[in-house]
């Protein structure tokens, strides 16, 4: 079964259940991906799974800037709306790596490149990005290169 398939199938069981956040968060989502879908003219065969990710992802990291700014302003109560379909969201997406685990293919990329200083940090993403893209953001991957790049 597909991610999209998936996605539909759990929303009717959350209307089913009359779950009023998870059904306003799946209907979000659903208009994400048919929007995406429109924007690389694929509505026709629609959006990969890896692609589909992607805008869960996107959705995600809207939720967590959302958050942020309501607990800044000290709007607590939008803020836990948005950790609720935060949560939901993140239920999708693949569990992200650790600290150490992303360290370790940075300092792959920088022995395969003999990177060092900030020079090299362009080059350094170009080659660590594919084999973390989805299982890490791409804040905490930049934060551990210009780190590594520093002490190296």
């Amino acid at each position: 079964m597909s991610l999209a398939d998936s996605l539909r199938n759990n929303l009717k069981d959350a209307l089913h259940k009359k779950d009023e956040t998870r059904v306003s968060t799946l209907r979000l989502l659903v208009a994400a991906i048919k929007n995406k879908e429109i924007e690389e003219r694929k509505k026709e065969i629609g959006l990969s799974d890896e692609e589909i990710l992607g805008v869960i992802q996107k959705e995600a990291k809207k939720r967590k800037d959302a958050i942020f700014e309501y607990e800044k302003a000290g709007r607590t109560d939008l803020a836990k709306t948005e950790q609720a379909e935060l949560a939901i969201l993140d239920g999708y997406l693949p569990k992200e790596l650790s600290d150490e685990e992303i360290q370790r293919v940075v300092k792959d990329g920088m022995r395969e490149l003999e990177a060092a200083g900030d020079k090299s940090f362009g080059a350094l993403m170009k080659v660590v990005m594919p084999s973390l893209k989805g299982r890490a953001s791409g804040d905490r991957i930049s934060k551990i290169a210009r780190e590594a790049l520093e002490f190296h």
